[in-house]
Parts: C-alpha cells; structure tokens; sequence
C-alpha cells in the first residue's frame, strides 16, 4: 500500500493519456482543411458533447456498458462509421495507434469515447474510440511495480525546503531515526492522495507547497551512496490519520470500527474496505518490536525480527506492489541491512486478518486516510497483536512502523502503483 493501484494504474495511465491524445487531436486537426476543424472546435465546445472515460464493463453488438472512471455506467452505441484505434500504455500520440474493430475490444480494456450525450444523459452515441488492453495495462503495472520496487522507498515528512526543491524524509523505525535528503528536479513527478481515498489512481498531480511536515511520503529515483539523499524521479504524498488504541466498538453490518485512540483520548470510528489492508502481529514479533521500543540493541532485535518473521510468510501472500514492498529500496532504504527496512519487510508478511477476526478489546494500529467531506477516514493498513506495543509505549504512533505503504496488496491481490 508501502495504497500509496491493485496498483500500477490504469485509471492514472489512461488520464494521462486523455491529456496526451486531446493535443494530439488538436495538433491533427491543424492538418485538415478548415471546414473540418471548424466542425471539431463546434462539437468540443457543444453542450451534448462527451468523452467519458472507464473500463469496458460489458459488450452486446454494438452496445458498450462503460464503468466510468467516477464510478457510473454509461451507455455507448458504437456507430458504423465510428473510428476505433488502440493505443499502448504510455503511447505519447496517435501516430503509431492501431486501427481495430469493435469485436477486437474486450471486457476489462480501458477506452476514451468522443461523441454525442443523448437527452436521457446516461448514453453516448460513439463517433470514435480510443482503447488500452487489458492485458497491455497489466504489463505495464508490472513493470513499473517492479521499478518501485527496486528503487523506491517511503517515510515521514519531516521538512520541506521550497527554495532549495528538497523534501526531508525519516524512515518508519521504532528505533534509531534515519533521515533521508530528497532531491527534486523540474522532471521530478509530484502525486497528492486525496483526502478521501486509499487508491494511487486517485492521486493528482500537485505542487511542492502542498507537501507537509507530517505526511506520508514515497518516492522513487536514486540514492546516493552514503543513503542520506535521494534524487527523485517522482513522488506521491498524502496527509493520513494516525490511531492506536484498543476497539471499542465494532459494526460488521456497516464496515466499520470504533477505536479509542491512547493519543487523543477519544474514539475514533473508521471504515474497512476491500482495499485496507489489514495484518496480525504474532506475540513473539510484537514482543520483540516492543523491546526495541524500550531501548533493547536495535541491530539484535532486528535480526530477530526479521528471523522471525520469515518463519509466517508461509501464512501470507508475497507483496504484489511497490507499496506493499518497503524491501524495495537500496540498503539503508528498505533492504538488508537492519533497521526500519528489516521491520516493515517482516510486517508485509504477517498473517492476514480480517473484520470478523477483531473482537472488541483487542488493541490495533492503523492508518487511514484523512476523510472527504463526510468526514469519514477510511482504514489503509491496519495491524493487529500490538497489545505489547502500546504497552511498552503507549504514545506510539502508527507511523512509527507503519506507512501507508508498508502492508502489501489489498484483499483482491490487485494494486496500483506504488
């Protein structure tokens, strides 16, 4: 989740290349006679113009039953004359695209539909079709899994430094703190989480002054060699909730539990989804944690820890993402080497847990978003078995070993990037 794509993306791939195939329509257009642009610009500026874009629900002649990106159905009617091309996850124009036929699209393909909103406002008359495949999307979420993996890692915001572009970051550790330099440049990528989501599909472009001391933060480039700073190729942040404590109260009917956070000193109702992610400390491993909570050699308990936690991934699916891999980084970053990689390796293969599994009583840790408007905070990861913790430290924080990141993928095995 190390939430912050089942990623990586396709709502993010085919945003992008919403952007990217509107300039390329605009540049074709130059080309054409003048009589056609004039009728492109009018219908782009018409009222009952659409382009709705989603994931190909279902295919009946030439109906499409289109899940949109909001979460609605729309349907499209495919005229004959329609033009319909594919294009390639990251496929910067139209130049290179493929022409196809109706019968070449397939449930789960991504598609940008130009056309005409009918009266009704839940149909599209289709004038042409942009498509991604399914499987094409996947080969590329895999990849850039991978490329997070390998070169990413995440921590907590400790300052931000406008002027000199360079965000410092501490590593999650219960021990010893790390900080991490981090170096933006203008090719840098910057990502902000909504307020009210746990998908990295729902993760906008945003500007540096919107990083802030205390956020989640994950990033991928290179690091230097000594491992105190960073150069990155891009960065995803967000302002997350924080609680620890034990239930109070449970409701499995509505998804949700009451925890009484040691921190605030109140309850705090938060929801569970399919997409939070949610574990199981054996006692040995909290006890452990615990003890280097209280001050115990950092580099045995880490070993411990990491011995110990080898013995449960037999219990638990391997991460499917690059936020679900702290492991991915270099050494001194979420590799080998002790330390808050070590941790947040053996957390990501803890036993799985679910809401029926929690009883009342039972002490957890959590992070959740921060809340939309209804002010709900939905769970990203949650950690059970920390009895030992909050009672070595009671005013530990979640983030002192948990990001938003740390858990692996979600209940369905699917993530999005990181």
């Amino acid at each position: 989740m190390m939430l912050f794509g089942d990623g990586p993306a396709p709502k993010q791939i085919l945003s992008i290349a919403v952007i990217l195939l509107s300039l390329s329509a605009r540049s074709a257009a130059v080309s054409c006679t003048a009589e056609t642009t004039h009728r492109e610009q009018l219908s782009a500026q018409a009222p009952s113009s659409a382009r709705p874009v989603g994931t190909v629900k279902s295919i009946s002649g030439n109906t499409i039953i289109l899940t949109t990106d909001t979460g609605s159905e729309v349907t499209v009617q495919v005229q004959d004359f329609a033009k319909l091309v594919r294009i390639a996850p990251g496929q910067k124009d139209l130049k290179d695209a493929t022409p196809i036929q109706l019968a070449d699209l397939q449930p789960g393909d991504r598609i940008l539909v130009r056309g005409k909103l009918a009266d009704d406002g839940q149909s599209v008359t289709a004038a042409s079709i942009t498509a991604m495949k399914k499987a094409d999307i996947a080969e590329k979420q895999s990849r850039e899994r991978e490329e997070w993996q390998r070169h990413g890692f995440g921590g907590l915001v400790n300052s931000v430094d406008a002027a000199g572009n360079t965000i410092n970051v501490s590593l999650p550790s219960p021990g010893e703190k790390k900080t991490v330099a981090i170096h933006l440049s203008k090719e840098t990528i910057l990502r902000r989480y909504a307020p009210d989501s746990v998908q990295f599909d729902d993760a906008k472009p945003a500007p540096l002054d919107q990083v802030k001391p205390g956020d989640q933060l994950r990033a991928r480039g290179t690091r230097s060699a000594d491992g105190a700073e960073f150069s990155a190729d891009e960065i995803v942040s967000g302002t997350f909730r924080n609680i620890a404590g034990p239930i109070s109260a449970l409701d499995a009917s509505a998804g949700t539990i009451t925890v009484l956070d040691l921190v605030l000193k109140k309850a705090i109702t938060v929801k569970i989804t399919g997409d939070s992610q949610m574990r199981k400390l054996p006692p040995p491993i909290a006890q452990q944690i615990a003890a280097r909570l209280k001050g115990a050699s950092a580099e045995a308990q880490s070993a411990a820890l990491a011995s110990g936690g080898t013995g449960s991934a037999a219990n638990s699916e391997p991460s499917a993402r690059p936020n679900g891999s702290p492991s991915g980084g270099p050494r001194g970053m979420g590799r080998s080497g002790g330390g808050s990689g070590d941790l947040q390796q053996a957390i990501s293969r803890m036993p799985r847990t679910t809401l029926g599994d929690l009883q009342k009583g039972d002490a957890v840790m959590i992070v959740s978003t921060e809340g939309g408007a209804n002010g709900e905070s939905t769970v990203i990861t949650l950690l059970g078995g920390v009895e030992p913790i909050l009672e070595a430290s009671p005013r530990s924080s979640a983030s002192t070993i948990l990001s938003p990141w740390s858990l692996g993928a979600g209940a369905g095995g699917e993530a999005a990037t990181p």
